[in-house]
């Protein structure tokens, strides 16, 4: 019989919010799939868990893939995580989910933390309805095309954005909303610097013009 896959989500900062089943299943299963081996091997120490380990990121996944479908096919079971949260959002463990199915592989979630939903729930935003974005594809040509599908979206949006790239981002947001539409900006979700600023646009882009924002 096939082994399962096991989609086992990380801290997105604090290790504490790692679940119990997550901890037994990394344990139990034989082998960890990691988006970075170096990252994961950092939480593996930390809970003193000895499971070998495998990479699997968006680097690979193509060649990769086959491979860990061949393994659960065998009769192994595999814990796939990436660097910090639910594997299969922005990352290409939706990609290997859909291997497993198309090769009659099982495959289940052991829930945890979710950067997107925390910051949203932490935000103050509307929550009733929403949209995720993830991350913009850093071709301008296709951001300008991705928000422009967005010019008359009126439910909460969710972006992931890098510290480096937020005032451009914060520019092309002001763009094509308008100055005066309300965001939240969230960093350091768990950790001990965690913060919300809640803004418009235009006084976002102006502050973190003045301070260079830092974290996640």
């Amino acid at each position: 019989m096939a082994g399962t896959l096991y989609l086992c989500a990380t801290p997105i900062g604090n290790l504490e919010d790692i679940t119990l089943r997550v901890l037994k299943l990394m344990e139990r299963v034989d082998v960890i799939a990691a988006e970075d081996t170096r990252n994961t091997l950092k939480l593996l120490n930390h809970f003193e868990i000895k499971t070998p380990m495998t990479s699997y990121h968006e680097h690979n996944k193509v060649t990769k893939g086959p491979v860990l479908v061949e393994r659960l096919l065998a009769g192994e079971s595999i814990a796939l995580v990436t660097d910090a949260g639910m594997p299969g959002i922005s990352d290409p463990g939706a990609d290997l989910v859909k291997l497993c199915y198309a090769a009659g592989v099982p495959v289940t979630v052991a829930p945890g933390a979710s950067a997107a939903v925390v910051a949203l729930v932490l935000s103050g935003m509307d929550t009733r309805r929403f949209v995720f974005e993830g991350f913009l594809p850093p071709d301008k040509k296709e951001r300008r095309a991705i928000l422009k599908t967005l010019e008359r979206e009126h439910r909460t949006m969710i972006f992931y954005e890098a510290p480096h790239r937020l005032t451009d981002t914060l520019a092309e947001l002001a763009e094509l909303f308008g100055e005066s539409r309300e965001v939240a900006a969230v960093r350091e979700l768990t950790k001990k610097f965690e913060e919300v600023r809640r803004a418009t646009i235009g006084e976002h882009l102006r502050y973190f013009s003045e301070n260079p924002p830092k974290g996640e």
